[in-house]
């Protein structure tokens, strides 16, 4: 009963916040709760809180928003019958479609701004009228909302570049802005991220001097895997420098993940965890550095918005063809060792384990990863899916410090961590003779470890930024080609916006 009760109070925060988000962003609307009869409680902060959270998982995972920004305009996937993801590959982004509208539009990510700067207006109230929610309590949801606030920003520079910035609520009314200067973003977005770590606990409900006794009366299994954590603000900051070009910071905040990683329970995976339905993507864990569950006992499953509703089909789920796949030939370019424990083939050419690919020898390889269907069964007439989001991991940190290490000259530490995920991987060492110029060695296997995570367009445009040989995508990043339009919905709505220069 907790649970449900628990679900409808979420439910009835999310559509407080969303109607205030809309007047303040879009038309005209009117709030079904007045705030002040909302901030007056414990039970009321949890309830915007966990708000926040749900809008953050809803522009992620909205049309698959996540991926298709994140994999899709890499190239390294086909689709046989969806015209709107062949014109994401192909640069098309003015495209007449649905989901290439609904992507151009941020929305639903100034709904987490709005959301947030609301919190933090009116939390500190409820400290005033309701003594069970300690001061304690109040700076630990003050630092997860400002990390999410300045993360929805993260995700606003990466696909649009300049984007207006907004710290206060209005009390829901919309206040047109200009757009900031990206470079200002980056500054305003690392000293949020850096301030709001400060305060961040490793985990929750367990004993760590920043966030004291059990969190909102529940225990830790309540809370691992689930909330923004010290590890998630040093790994975003890594993300965050490392995209600037700033390697000596993505250095410094790397190190701090790989020297405290333990404390937050987060450890490398095994190739059997990673790729199998129960396993590392499968509902909610402390491994997930920073990320979004969906859980079957919570009625969490859903048709869309997964991975596995884009990459799976027949055998793995009963769907004739995927919507995306790796070509043969793309697969073998990017498996190239032998008893890679996620794909490599025999000498007649046949896989070895099929834990990352089915079906290779067909017409449509099947990218099976990720494929936690239901509550983790493998039927194939089944297809409604419940894997995690996960934004980082270890693995994903130490490659990015890798590729730090690399950039700044510290090669032997930098082939060390490339190792460590190697070996774990089946791969024998590094070597120059055999893999390759290390920078190339590391992000080839960024593309094999994290394949299907959402990093692997941002990966090639910090690898042409270090090599600059792929002359097509140096051109788009020269012109700004590499962010998105803006949709004609928003520079309708605020004349003080025009459209990014590459779209215009």
């Amino acid at each position: 009963m907790k649970r449900y009760l628990s679900f409808y109070c979420f439910l009835l925060t999310f559509l407080l916040l969303f109607s205030g988000c809309k007047k303040m962003l879009d038309v005209d609307s009117t709030r079904s709760v007045k705030e002040e009869n909302m901030w007056n409680s414990l039970e009321d902060t949890r309830a915007a809180l966990i708000g926040v959270y749900g809008l953050t998982k809803a522009a992620l995972n909205d049309h698959n928003a996540y991926w298709l920004y994140g994999e899709v305009r890499s190239g390294d996937y086909e689709s046989p019958n969806r015209q709107d993801l062949k014109a994401i590959m192909n640069h098309d982004l003015k495209a007449n479609y649905e989901s290439l509208n609904a992507l151009s539009n941020w929305r639903r990510w100034f709904a987490i701004v709005n959301a947030a700067n609301l919190f933090l207006e009116r939390a500190p109230d409820v400290r005033e009228k309701d003594k069970r929610y300690t001061e304690n309590n109040l700076v630990v949801d003050i630092a997860q909302i400002r990390f999410l606030r300045a993360y929805a920003y993260y995700n606003m520079v990466l696909i649009w570049g300049d984007v207006p910035l907004i710290t206060s609520s209005h009390d829901g009314s919309f206040e047109n802005q200009e757009k900031e200067d990206k470079l200002k973003l980056y500054a305003w977005i690392e000293k949020e991220m850096f301030e709001a770590a400060q305060d961040l606990p490793y985990s929750y409900s367990t004993g760590d001097e920043q966030q004291i006794g059990n969190y909102y009366n529940e225990g830790s299994g309540r809370w691992q895997g689930a909330l923004a954590r010290k590890l998630s603000a040093y790994a975003l900051l890594t993300h965050l420098a490392a995209w600037q070009g700033n390697y000596a910071d993505a250095a410094a905040y790397s190190q701090f993940v790989m020297t405290n990683y333990n404390k937050a329970g987060s450890f490398y995976i095994s190739t059997s965890a990673l790729t199998d339905g129960n396993g590392f993507f499968f509902e909610k864990r402390p491994e997930h550095i920073f990320g979004f569950s969906y859980i079957w006992s919570h009625v969490e499953a859903s048709f869309t918005g997964h991975i596995e509703e884009l990459t799976l089909a027949a055998p793995v789920v009963n769907k004739t063809t995927p919507d995306l796949y790796m070509t043969k030939e793309n697969i073998l370019k990017t498996f190239i060792e032998k008893k890679d424990q996620r794909f490599s083939i025999d000498t007649l050419g046949n896989p070895n384990t099929e834990v990352y690919f089915r079906n290779f020898n067909g017409k449509y390889p099947i990218f099976s990863k990720i494929k936690c269907i239901q509550g983790g069964s493998s039927d194939p007439s089944f297809r409604i899916f419940t894997s995690a989001t996960v934004l980082t991991r270890l693995e994903d940190i130490a490659l990015l410090r890798a590729e730090a290490l690399a950039v700044l000259g510290e090669t032997n530490n930098a082939i060390d961590l490339l190792n460590e995920i190697r070996g774990r991987r089946g791969l024998k060492n590094y070597s120059e003779t055999a893999n390759g110029d290390l920078v190339d060695a590391i992000f080839l296997e960024r593309k094999r470890e994290l394949m299907g995570e959402g990093h692997r367009w941002y990966d090639m445009i910090r690898r042409e930024k270090i090599k600059h040989d792929n002359p097509k995508l140096a051109q788009l990043i020269e012109n700004d080609g590499i962010y998105w339009p803006i949709a004609k919905d928003v520079l309708d709505q605020n004349k003080l916006i025009t459209q990014n220069v590459y779209w215009k």
